[in-house]
Parts: C-alpha cells; sequence; structure tokens
C-alpha cells in the first residue's frame, strides 16, 4: 500500500484519472454537505489528505488512514485534524459526523468485512446523515492497477447497492463513471491478465501522468463526462459512485 501511496501522491494533483474523479465527487460532496450546514465531515481512508480541504469548504474536516506514509503526506498538505486507524474500527464516537466520505477503500477488503465497516459509517453517522463512496467496479477490470492497490474486490452495481441499503442507509444515487474511457480500460486490463499480471514493485506505472496531450485529452473527456453525471447515470464504467443518507429523522 506505501507504494500506491507513494505513486499516487507523485500523480494525483496533474493525472487525467484524479482530474476527473475530484469532478465526479464533488457536486455529490456538495450536495451531501448542504443538507446539514455547517457540517462535520470525515474522510475514511483518506490516503494523502488530497481531499480533505474540498470536505473543509463544507464545514470542519477530519480524516484517519491506516498508514503512517498517507499521514505524513498529509501533513505536508498542512492538514491537521488527522488519526491513524482502520475503517474496520472508527476511532468516533456514534453519530459524530453529518457527512463520511470514502473513496477507493471497499475495494482492498473483502466483501464480508465491507459490510462490517458499512456498519461502521453508520455508527458514526448522524440520523439523516450522508455517505459518499467512490469504489472499484467490475472484476473484468481487474489488472496491474489492482495488484498495486491490493484489491480483494470490485464491485457491481446491484451488489454494492444491496449492502448498503442492508446496513441501513437509503441509496440516492448510484452510478457508473469512467464510461468515457471504458474501452480503453477494458482493453488494457484484458491484455494485462492475458500477458500476466505484475507485481507490485512494477505496476507504479499504472499511475504515471501520461504525455501531455494525452493527459488532457483524456481528462477533457472525464470533465464532460462529470457534467453528464449530474443529470444521467452511466451504464458502464471502472467505478461506482454513490451517495446514501442514513435512515432516520435528521
Amino acid at each position: 500500500m506505501d507504494l500506491l501511496l507513494e505513486a499516487t501522491r507523485r500523480a494525483e494533483r496533474e493525472h487525467f484519472w484524479f482530474k476527473g474523479f475530484r469532478a465526479f465527487v464533488a457536486p455529490l460532496v456538495a450536495r451531501a454537505a448542504a443538507a446539514h450546514p455547517p457540517a462535520r465531515l470525515l474522510d475514511c481512508g483518506c490516503g494523502t489528505g488530497v481531499n480533505l480541504p474540498m470536505l473543509a469548504q463544507y464545514g470542519t474536516a477530519f480524516g484517519f488512514d491506516l498508514t503512517w506514509t498517507g499521514l505524513k503526506f498529509a501533513k505536508d498538505h498542512g492538514t491537521r485534524r488527522l488519526a491513524q486507524a482502520s475503517v474496520v474500527q472508527v476511532p468516533f464516537r456514534d453519530q459524530a459526523f453529518d457527512l463520511v466520505t470514502c473513496f477507493d477503500v471497499l475495494q482492498c477488503l473483502p466483501p464480508d468485512i465491507g459490510r462490517s465497516v458499512l456498519a461502521e459509517f453508520h455508527r458514526i453517522l448522524a440520523p439523516g446523515g450522508h455517505l459518499v463512496m467512490n469504489v472499484a467496479a467490475l472484476e473484468a477490470l481487474r489488472g496491474d492497477h489492482a495488484v498495486l492497490a491490493e484489491e480483494a474486490h470490485r464491485y457491481g452495481r446491484g451488489e454494492l447497492h444491496g449492502m448498503v441499503e442492508a446496513a441501513g442507509f437509503h441509496v440516492e444515487r448510484l452510478t457508473f463513471t469512467n464510461a468515457s474511457i471504458f474501452p480503453i480500460m477494458f482493453g488494457s486490463r484484458w491484455w494485462q491478465r492475458r500477458r500476466g499480471l505484475k507485481p507490485a514493485e512494477e505496476a507504479q506505472g499504472e499511475i504515471s501522468i501520461p504525455s501531455a496531450p494525452v493527459n488532457h485529452t483524456l481528462a477533457a473527456l472525464l470533465r464532460s463526462e462529470a457534467a453528464l453525471v449530474r443529470r444521467l447515470d452511466m451504464p458502464v464504467g471502472s467505478s461506482l459512485l454513490l451517495l446514501a443518507q442514513k435512515r432516520g429523522a435528521a
């Protein structure tokens, strides 16, 4: 996981995928935070902490991560409200937060542990609070990146919907994202499986920034898709983006 965080830190401000990710996620975070001003927000598995300034626009933002490497990078960004902890046992009291986010963490855990994690998110959210998650989608997209990210399971839409509802949430929005680059990713990941997946030490190129023209073109595609996702659900993609509300009176 340290290899992934180091590669992420080098790429996440300029890489097309991360630019697209922020374009997809920001409107859902704004929508959720608008229901609870001023909000207390928690990013679970905050990695390098690069998303915490986005959350801090809407209230008091906290973050935690399992790895010290991620927290060190987050502190380098100037973030101070941090803890070292696991999503399996979140170190905050019941109903402490209005908005919980979790970006690309759930796929690193087996589904049975993922259900326990969702129960923890439900516990720490106030009644009527919101959960925003991004999760890797579709086992057909398993490739070198899955090795680097230590993925245990990639989710289908119905599977994730059922797990979140069973944990006590009402799913308000669930859509695939990265549909515009899905054919490229599908072909690339198919070839990687065919020739054999690389070990993590050799797979860091999965998060390297491509040449400027390619990077700008793919970033523009994802920005255009993100504008559509504000109104429409995508039928396929490499990630699933979810907004859910904890059942109960706000």
